[in-house]
């Protein structure tokens, strides 16, 4: 037996039949093990899954937001319920999943960031608690990434610079939200799962209380939500119609600026372009 399905046998109670390997993006390996009384769960081996365990059970005392049940979690291995998904993300699965995030971001707290820093992508994302929400985005969120971009020399340093200009600007440009509000924090398609035209499990939170605005600016930015998610995410909100055009014009792109920064730390490529593209509309 495997030192991973000897792992498995100590949390559970059963030895893995099968281990059939799961897309785990670029940060940890995913299986399913099928487990010989018939059950099926999901296994994570990487680094720093006890956090990851941590935002899951957040998620699931406070909120509605389906996320997998942890069954066992240490820094190197997570355990989870195995969530069955089609991988289908049609105009039902959207209005369901509009429903779910509004009673999410109906959680709040009195300041933005977290008790504790979390994680993006495997990235570190740093939490202290702010009342300002443009000083927390720009300082925890366009900074950090952008630094970690930068010392991983995957972003040009002519381009930080322009990043720090614009963080001088955003008391201007971000107006605040009612209430910080719980964020999922890595809100794409990828993270969802889906079955029989619903959503049914949310996974890799990287979670803290934000601008809800930063969670429907992710969901655009490859394609994951459109017109029917916000079409009943905005009749389940109190979003003044008005603000619309101003997400829509200007801050949807200011937003996308960190989950581009991040992706610009984690693998370079086309991504700093993608981010000097949206400071040539900000910064000169």
């Amino acid at each position: 037996m495997t030192p991973l399905a000897s792992q498995i046998e100590a949390a559970t109670g059963y030895a893995p039949r099968t281990l059939t390997p799961l897309g785990g993006g670029c940060v940890a390996e995913v299986w399913r093990a099928d487990l010989a009384d018939g059950s099926r769960i999901v296994v994570k081996r990487g680094e720093g899954l006890k956090l990851e365990a941590w935002m899951l059970e957040i998620l699931a005392t406070s909120s509605e937001l389906p996320v997998p049940k942890v069954i066992h979690a240490d820094d190197d291995v997570l355990m989870m319920d195995y969530i069955e998904s089609d991988g289908r993300i049609d105009d039902s699965v959207e209005a369901h999943a509009a429903g779910l995030l509004a009673a999410l971001h109906r959680v709040t707290a009195p300041v933005f960031g977290l008790e504790r820093d979390t994680v993006i992508g495997g990235l570190p994302q740093p939490n202290p608690t702010s009342e300002s929400w443009p000083r927390f985005f720009a300082e925890q969120r366009l900074l950090h990434a952008g630094r970690l971009a930068l010392d991983r020399g995957r972003l040009p340093r002519a381009t930080f610079a322009r990043l720090e200009r614009l963080a001088d600007r955003l008391d201007s440009l971000l107006p605040p939200p009612t209430a910080p509000a719980l964020l999922h924090g890595d809100l794409w398609g990828g993270n969802i799962l889906t079955r029989r035209g619903k959503a049914v499990g949310f996974i890799d939170p990287a979670i803290y209380f934000g601008h809800p605005e930063v969670e429907l600016a992710f969901t655009t930015l490859f394609g994951t939500f459109g017109a029917a998610f916000f079409e009943r995410y905005q009749s389940l909100t109190d979003c003044d119609p008005g603000l619309w055009p101003g997400f829509w014009n200007e801050r949807r792109d200011l937003y996308n600026l960190y989950p581009l920064l991040v992706h610009s730390a984690l693998f370079g490529g086309s991504y700093p372009g993608a981010v000097d593209r949206i400071l040539d509309r900000f910064v000169p």
